[in-house]
Formats: structure tokens, C-alpha cells, sequence
């Protein structure tokens, strides 16, 4: 039996201690308005994406983070460079973990949230 979904990743959850402190965290870095959405039984708040219809969507909410980056890695698009988006990093209290990684459809640096989570800031070639 053979699945081949359209879509490997439906949704993406990023688990956090406190979601108003990662909300200005992840606005900061993704130089992104965001907002705490009640949709489901807890409140979340989405990371932008130009229609959650059709987009591979994620999310913040409450939970408990992989520290030290243990757990999968969330590569997140960004707008500008990789270098500003590190550097927004750094301004907001997260780390990177490494060099720029180049690749043939972009560019990305892994770095982790002020929780501990892993994140990949990825922009498109």
C-alpha cells in the first residue's frame, strides 16, 4: 500500500511556555503581527502565511518545549536575508547553532527560540 499525500507536513505546533512572550519573540524574527486566535479548545497564535486555505500552516500555543533544541526543527519563510533574520534572533533573546546552510532553492540557519525549540530561518533563492 502506497500513500503519497500532496503535502508530507499538514500543520506545524511549536510548543511554549508563555505564548504572549513568544508571540513578540516570533513577530520580532518573522517581522510579523501576530495575534492569539481562540479557535480551538486553547488559544493559539498562527505564524503568517498568505492563505491558511491552501498554505501548510503553523502555530504557538502552550505546551511544553523541546529544550536544547531536542525535538524536530521547524524551517519557518522569512522575509529579507538570513542574516537579518539570525540577527533578529539574537535582538529578540534566541541563539543560532550554526553557519548558514546554501542550497540550490535557498538559504537557511538553524537558531533556537528563547524555549529551547529549533528552529530553520529560510529564505527562498
Amino acid at each position: 500500500m502506497t500513500n503519497i499525500p500532496q503535502h508530507a507536513v499538514v500543520w506545524a505546533e511549536i510548543p511554549v511556555s508563555n505564548l504572549g512572550n513568544a508571540m513578540k519573540f516570533y513577530a520580532a524574527v518573522l517581522q510579523a503581527d501576530l495575534k492569539v486566535d481562540e479557535m480551538g479548545p486553547n488559544p493559539v497564535s498562527m505564524l503568517p502565511a498568505a492563505d491558511y486555505a491552501t498554505s501548510i500552516a503553523g502555530h504557538l500555543y502552550e505546551g511544553t518545549p523541546s529544550k536544547g533544541g531536542a525535538g524536530p526543527t521547524v524551517h519557518l519563510a522569512i522575509s529579507g536575508s538570513v542574516e537579518d533574520a539570525r540577527d533578529r534572533v539574537f535582538e529578540a533573546g534566541g541563539t543560532s547553532t550554526g553557519d548558514i546552510v546554501a542550497m540550490p532553492f535557498g538559504r537557511f540557519a538553524y537558531c533556537i527560540d528563547p524555549d529551547g525549540n529549533s528552529i530553520g530561518l529560510f529564505e527562498a533563492a
